[in-house]
């Protein structure tokens, strides 16, 4: 069917226009911001649960039955190695001890008397003996009286921060009687479980972060140090072990964490999250032409993902820009001007990396 004249001069009218406007938009540059695309390394990540005990533990107890003569330790203070807490009275012990010394020396002088008239054939062999056996006999006594008084002194087995005491001086306390608790805080272990099916992933030196609801504003950084050798059967989960170091005391025993596992780390190439346009189940980014500043529409492969950064498999090289601010606006093919553009340093820093060179 052929339009009159008049209609098609009344359609041209109406099209060019529209044509100019469009010719136009694609002529004005889009404002944009743009970063490029940093080499990085990237992991996967594996959230698990854990509770956190202390990497030594003990409790503090009395050998023996008698009353407490002196406390050497305040709630929660900082103790070294063989670091004495508590005395107990021990004036009967020190009594013993001094005899049994006394008895030593002078059986020590008696031993050396006959074996120097023994040199000098003044005494027989035998005589000899009996002096020998006597001394041995006196350092056992020695021996044993210095370890009954040795056990009313309560020392600590390793050093760490004590808990809070539960006797007073006066008290009598008997074997197996709780006088406090003895914990090495530093480094804290966090023990966790996580499905077999991470078996593979899971082993020594793997690196994890770990947050508490007790301290909402801190991470823990810290390296898996073991794993169990058996899998439950009912789970069919494995444990592993943490190592977290723990300087300030900060974490303490019993804490619920959660973790995130850094498993299977690689080097990859990696995009500011911002800079993703997902359409369906593709996902674009618009790269920047250097020579032209024009923007070109490109499909890409994406794979793991972070907080503000996404890492690409396939679809860019490193250093090519690509558009953070402004991607809803640019169209392909479209000039663009660039309002900033940041280094590979301060994208990297912004998603939280290191540079890589």
């Amino acid at each position: 069917m052929r339009l009159p004249t008049p209609a098609i001069l009344l359609l041209a009218a109406l099209l060019v226009p529209a044509a100019l406007s469009d010719a136009r938009a694609q002529e004005k540059a889009q404002n944009v911001i743009v970063a490029p695309a940093v080499f990085d390394r990237f992991v996967d990540q594996v959230e698990a649960l854990g509770t956190t005990f202390a990497n030594e533990s003990v409790t503090i107890t009395a050998n023996v039955s008698d009353k407490v003569d002196e406390i050497l330790f305040n709630d929660g203070q900082q103790v070294e190695k063989d670091q004495v807490l508590v005395l107990l009275r021990r004036e009967e012990q020190r009594a013993a001890l001094e005899a049994a010394e006394a008895i030593l020396s002078e059986r020590l002088t008696a031993y050396n008397r006959a074996r120097e008239l023994e040199s000098r054939q003044y005494t027989t062999t035998a005589q000899l003996d009996e002096r020998r056996a006597a001394l041995r006999e006196a350092e056992a006594n020695r021996d044993g009286a210095r370890a009954r008084f040795d056990d009313r002194e309560i020392r600590a087995p390793f050093e760490g921060v004590v808990g809070l005491r539960n006797i007073s001086p006066g008290t009598l306390v008997t074997p197996g009687s709780v006088i406090t608790s003895l914990d090495d805080l530093d480094p804290i272990k966090l023990d966790f479980t996580v499905p077999a099916a991470y078996l593979a992933n899971i082993q020594p030196g793997l690196e994890i972060r770990a947050t508490t609801t007790a301290l909402p504003d801190k991470e823990f950084r810290g390296t898996v140090r073991s794993v169990a050798t058996q899998v439950d059967r009912v789970t069919r989960s494995i444990t592993a072990r943490a190592f977290i170091p723990n300087e300030d005391h900060a974490l303490k025993p019993g804490l619920l964490m959660t973790i995130r596992l850094l498993k299977n780390p690689r080097d990859s190439i990696v995009i500011p999250e911002e800079a993703l346009v997902p359409s369906g189940t593709q996902n674009f980014v618009f790269v920047i032409d250097r020579t032209s500043n024009k923007a070109a529409r490109r499909e890409i492969e994406t794979g793991g993902r972070r907080p503000g950064a996404v890492e690409v498999v396939s679809g860019l090289e490193r250093g090519e820009l690509v558009v953070t601010h402004g991607t809803m606006q640019v169209r392909d093919g479209q000039t663009v001007n660039i309002v900033k553009e940041e280094t590979p340093e301060q994208t990297l820093g912004r998603l939280g990396a290191t540079v890589v060179r």
